[in-house]
């Protein structure tokens, strides 16, 4: 399930999902971009910024499937909301920590997005929090328990969603995987085959995804 294996990666592809084809000359562009934006030391290393975008770009493209499953379309300002949100989210989690907050397209390239593709994580957002409100009658979460009950409506739908893309990664980047302390998609590094005894190779993990 969702893994390169289940089919061929066209050539010249990061990945592919559903119809949307992820070029590796797209995923080198946006990466030379992220490059370029990096501003304090804590920035993902080089030798894994192409997994880092492309596991937001698989994960833009999930969301995306999510939110016309769901009927969910949001604008520009909305976008834009979603953004300052994020900002002020990172401006507090620097102060608390003593880290030196410059701008939001700094702080998104430490976490190894690119200024490109900044409001593709502010229309994330957005979807998202519409989603929350769908599923709660209109309203943001009040209790633990609501919470709990949208938290795993989201991983369902982001499973369903994931599963009818059919995500197929170039195992030349990696292959795709999911957080479950995050409720994220992914994109992680080749895993480099380990050596037994008697020369033989041990297989590559596979992921664990969620059920739905």
């Amino acid at each position: 399930m969702l893994l390169a294996a289940c089919s061929p990666v066209k050539m010249g592809s990061a990945a592919v999902v559903g119809n949307q084809r992820i070029t590796s000359a797209t995923l080198d562009t946006d990466v030379s971009n992220l490059k370029g934006a990096v501003d304090t030391a804590n920035e993902v290393p080089s030798n894994q910024q192409a997994q880092a975008v492309l596991s937001w770009l698989v994960r833009f493209a999930i969301w995306n499937k999510v939110a016309s499953d769901n009927g969910i379309t949001v604008n520009q300002t909305q976008i834009d909301s979603s953004l300052a949100g994020v900002s002020q989210e990172l401006q507090q989690s620097a102060q608390q920590s003593g880290a030196n907050y410059t701008s939001l397209t700094a702080a998104l390239a430490d976490n190894g997005l690119p200024p490109n593709l900044i409001d593709s994580l502010g229309r994330w957002q957005a979807q998202e929090t519409a989603f929350v409100l769908q599923k709660n009658g209109g309203k943001a979460p009040s209790s633990q328990a609501a919470e709990d009950k949208v938290s795993t409506e989201l991983v369902q739908a982001q499973c369903r969603a994931a599963n009818a893309l059919h995500i197929q990664v170039n195992p030349q980047y990696g292959q795709l995987d999911y957080n479950s302390q995050s409720a994220l998609y992914g994109v992680s590094a080749p895993t480099s085959l380990l050596s037994l005894p008697g020369g033989a190779k041990a297989a590559t993990p596979s992921p664990s995804f969620p059920a739905c």
